[in-house]
């Protein structure tokens, strides 16, 4: 693992500041705060930040329902939010893909902001033994390209990469219009999710909409979703603990057994969540 050092800011501005000042002397630096996937990242060498910015009991892990909707703070462990009594009864959707995703070990340690933003599984980034891949080092190629790519995306690729993005909970949430609250140096401002994640395009690195150093601090899920009726599917290679092949969330608003809106979100298939 490539040393670094671990900043451990009193709250969220001065969080916010250090990553301001790190783009201003090229530090590069990042962000941590469950640490479930940017700690297999530094092991593999596929990140190699010369600091970590710990969010770590800085953002909400409330989660509240009130006429508004849904709010889940960014820092809630998938795990609480996966069990809690109003998301079973009310958003049973996010509840399923949260259950369906990773090992109870990570979801009782990863935060739902972090699930949003983690980085594709795909094994040519992952593993810096291939040298062609345009998510790590941009211009240097795509090795999926041709290559082994079952696990790669059918829609919205590129000629410079072909990755999917990973998160089952993002799908539930495309599929319910949920927002991202999101904060920076200038201010907070709102980010549907199914607008947070860029099409690759010729700059497959850059894959969140975020500008460098904003955070997400908080999901919005709108209180019309907690009426819809809803499933999640997924298809993996084995019951236990895996990455989908394809996924789907499906999300109806029904009047006397009639349907009168069908949302249907897609994951596995796209380079970002598909509707």
């Amino acid at each position: 693992m490539h040393p670094f050092i671990l900043q451990r800011p009193r709250d969220i501005p001065a969080a916010l500041a250090l990553r301001a000042q790190a783009g201003r002397t090229d530090s590069p630096t990042e962000y941590i705060a469950g640490g479930t996937d940017m700690v297999q990242l530094l092991q593999e060498h596929v990140r190699q930040p010369e600091q970590l910015v710990s969010l770590a009991g800085l953002l909400d892990d409330g989660i509240d329902a009130g006429p508004q909707g849904l709010r889940l703070g960014a820092a809630a462990t998938m795990a609480d939010v996966a069990a809690h009594p109003i998301v079973v009864k009310q958003y049973p959707l996010i509840s399923a893909a949260l259950l369906n995703s990773a090992s109870p070990q990570v979801r009782n340690q990863a935060t739902m902001g972090g699930n949003l933003l983690q980085r594709t599984r795909c094994p040519y980034f992952r593993d810096v033994g291939y040298e062609a891949c345009n998510k790590r080092t941009p211009g240097s190629g795509c090795a999926a390209i041709g290559a082994e790519n079952r696990w790669h995306a059918v829609l919205g690729t590129s000629d410079n990469c072909i990755a999917v993005h990973a998160s089952d909970l993002a799908v539930a949430l495309v599929a319910l219009d949920a927002v991202v609250e999101v904060r920076g140096v200038d201010g907070q401002r709102a980010v549907a999710v199914a607008d947070l994640h860029r099409l690759p395009g010729d700059t497959p690195h850059l894959e969140a909409v975020l500008e460098p150093g904003e955070v997400i601090t908080a999901i919005t899920v709108p209180a019309n979703a907690a009426g819809l009726r809803s499933h999640y599917q997924k298809v993996r290679d084995r019951a236990s603990f895996e990455f989908a092949v394809v996924s789907a969330a499906v999300a109806l608003q029904l009047d006397n057994n009639r349907i009168m809106q069908a949302r249907v979100a897609l994951g596995g298939v796209g380079t970002k969540l598909w509707r």
